[in-house]
């Protein structure tokens, strides 16, 4: 779908775990990519130093914040989407340590990250052909 990406994305991978004896509803699960995966765990961290609880996965935002990356990786176009959630960008970052700093660094961005209010997230880190990198974090309640 997107052919000028993926030097750090992969393709998103759903698996879902059927039980044949129980009516409980089957939970989908989403595979992150290494870096998406540090993003998360750097996020998770700066939380857990101000004693707030740890954001969770969520699947939409997951996609939402692929599909936003992937779209400004396309279009060399650094801009926040207009989907309704709280959301980082960042540009030109070379790992999601750097991002994460960049983010801490800026009072707007550090608010989305710290909100005690925000229980989920989602994530996405794409190349661009030049080698620039485009950061996203999405978050809801």
């Amino acid at each position: 779908m997107f052919p000028a990406l993926m030097k750090l994305a992969t393709v998103v991978l759903m698996a879902v775990e059927a039980t044949t004896t129980s009516t409980i509803p089957v939970t989908p699960r989403i595979d992150l990519h290494p870096v998406e995966k540090a993003i998360v765990d750097g996020t998770n961290a700066q939380r857990a130093l101000y004693g707030l609880p740890a954001l969770q996965i969520d699947m939409s935002l997951e996609q939402t914040a692929r599909n936003h990356a992937a779209w400004m990786t396309n279009s060399h176009n650094l801009q926040h989407s207009s989907i309704g959630v709280a959301e980082n960008i960042a540009w030109g970052q070379r790992s999601a340590e750097e991002a994460m700093s960049s983010w801490m660094s800026s009072s707007g961005h550090r608010a989305n990250i710290l909100n005690p209010s925000y229980r989920r997230i989602g994530v996405a880190a794409y190349t661009a052909t030049d080698g620039s990198c485009y950061w996203c974090q999405q978050f809801l309640q």
